[in-house]
C-alpha cells in the first residue's frame, strides 16, 4: 500500500494521544486524573448554546459563504477594535474551523518549499507538523524558564535567514503559559519590518491571562507590522467552545483571500448554525469569561505551589493559559519497577502507571525536560492528582 512521504513526516499529535489514552482508561473503569486536556472544563455558557439552537430550529442549516457569514465577520471585525486596536473590515477576516484550521491555510498560502519558519520552543505541537505540510523548515528558537519561557530579539535576530519568511508568535503560549510583554513585542515588531518576514500571532489565549499582565496584538503597532501580520484567535479557550470548532483569522486581504481560495477547496464552510452562537460569544455578556479565568487563576496558584514542594520538581509560574510545564529533569535516572526515567516520555508514562494521572511529555513540545500539566480540571481532581504524584515520587530510587 502506497503512502506519501509527507503523511509519513506527521507525527501524531503527543497531547490529543495522551488526553485519548486516559480517556479510555476512565471508560475501562480506572479513576485516572486527566492533566492531559487542552480545554476547559467549564459548559459553554447558556446563551452561546442557545443562540445556536435558535439558529438550527430556524432552518440556518444552508451552505454559508467560505469565509463566514457577513454577521460574524462584523462582529469580529468590532472585537478586534475593541480588544485588540485593530480597525479591520470584514473582507479582512476568515473565519475557519477552528484556530488550528485558521494557521493551516495562512502557512500554506504564504510559505513556500524551502522557506524558513522561526518557532520559538517550547512551542505547540503542531506548528512544526503545519510548517513540514507546507515543505517548508522549521528553525527554533529555545527558551526556558529562566525567561518565563520567551525569548529575546536577539536570538530571533540570530534565527533568521534570507530564507525566513515566518515567525509564530504565541502569547500567552501553549504549553508554557509565557507571556511577551509590550516592550519584547515591540522589539519583534521591529524585527520583522527589518527583515520583511511574516509573523503568525496565535492570540487563542489572550483572555487567560493573569498578575494584570497586558496582552498586546503586535498588528496593533504600526502599519507596517500590521501588513506582515496574521492574527489568528477563536472561541475555544475563551468561551469553552472546543468542540464547535470555530477559529479565525485576520490580516491584508489578498492574504486572507489566499486562504479563502484554499479553504474553499477543504472545507467549504463552517457549521452554519454555529456562526450565530459565534457571534452572542462576542457580543454577549463577558463576566462569563472573567469568572472562568478566576478560577483558572486559583487553581494555577495551588498546582504551582504544590508541585514546587515535590522534591525534584521544579515550576515556573505561568502568566497565561490554563497549563504549568514544571521542569522534571531532577527526577531523570531515578528508577521504580524496574523502569528507568531517562525522558519526559518516561515520565509521562511513570505517572500514568503509577500515580494513575495522565500529563503530556515534553519532548512533543521541543522540552524533554519538562512536562504539560493543564489545571483545565476541578479543584477536587487537582488535589487529588498532585497527591497521587507526590506519592509516586517518594518511591523513586
Amino acid at each position: 500500500m502506497f503512502i506519501s512521504q509527507r503523511a509519513k513526516r506527521i507525527a501524531p499529535s503527543p497531547t490529543l494521544a495522551a488526553s485519548a489514552k486516559a480517556k479510555q482508561m476512565q471508560a475501562e473503569g480506572i479513576d485516572v486524573v486527566n492533566f492531559g486536556a487542552g480545554e476547559p472544563d467549564f459548559d459553554t455558557p447558556q446563551h452561546i448554546k442557545d443562540a445556536a439552537i435558535k439558529s438550527l430550529l430556524s432552518g440556518f442549516t444552508k451552505y454559508t459563504p467560505t469565509s463566514g457569514t457577513p454577521d460574524l465577520k462584523k462582529a469580529i471585525c468590532a472585537k478586534l477594535a475593541r480588544d485588540n486596536g485593530l480597525e479591520y473590515e470584514p473582507s479582512n477576516v476568515i473565519v475557519s474551523l477552528g484556530a488550528k484550521h485558521s494557521i493551516y491555510n495562512a502557512v500554506l498560502a504564504t510559505v513556500e518549499a524551502g522557506d524558513e519558519v522561526i518557532i520559538l520552543s517550547p512551542y505547540w505541537v503542531s506548528y512544526p507538523e503545519i510548517v513540514g505540510l507546507a515543505d517548508a523548515k522549521p528553525v527554533y528558537v529555545e527558551t526556558d524558564e529562566s525567561t518565563g519561557f520567551t525569548a529575546s530579539v536577539d536570538q530571533i535576530r540570530e534565527a533568521v535567514t534570507p530564507r525566513t519568511r515566518m515567525l509564530i508568535l504565541n502569547s500567552p503560549s501553549n504549553p508554557t503559559g509565557g507571556v511577551y510583554d509590550r516592550k519584547q513585542i515591540e522589539q519583534i515588531a521591529e524585527l520583522a519590518v527589518e527583515k520583511g518576514f511574516y509573523v503568525l500571532s496565535d492570540e487563542i489565549y489572550e483572555k487567560i491571562i493573569y498578575d494584570g499582565r497586558e496582552h498586546v496584538s503586535i498588528a496593533s503597532l504600526g502599519p507596517e507590522i500590521r501588513k506582515l501580520t496574521i492574527t489568528v484567535n477563536g472561541f475555544s479557550k475563551a468561551y469553552s467552545m472546543t468542540g464547535w470548532r470555530l477559529g479565525y483569522a485576520a490580516a491584508e486581504k489578498e492574504i486572507v483571500a489566499a486562504m479563502d481560495a484554499i479553504q474553499s477547496h477543504s472545507a467549504s464552510n463552517m457549521v452554519s448554525f454555529t456562526m450565530p452562537a459565534a457571534v452572542a460569544a462576542l457580543e454577549g455578556p463577558q463576566d462569563v469569561v472573567d469568572n472562568m479565568v478566576a478560577e483558572f487563576d486559583r487553581r494555577r496558584r495551588y498546582v504551582v505551589d504544590r508541585l514546587n514542594s515535590i522534591e525534584g520538581i521544579s515550576c515556573a509560574t505561568p502568566g497565561g493559559a490554563f497549563y504549568v510545564f514544571p521542569n522534571v529533569s531532577g527526577l531523570y535516572g531515578r528508577s521504580f519497577g524496574g523502569k528507568k526515567i531517562d525522558g519526559s516520555a518516561a515520565f509521562e508514562e511513570f505517572a500514568l502507571d503509577e500515580a494513575k494521572i495522565a500529563l503530556v511529555a515534553g519532548h512533543g513540545f521541543g522540552a524533554d525536560k519538562y512536562v504539560r500539566l493543564s489545571y483545565a480540571t476541578s479543584m477536587a481532581n487537582i488535589e487529588k492528582g498532585l497527591d497521587r504524584l507526590e506519592e509516586a515520587v517518594k518511591k523513586l530510587t
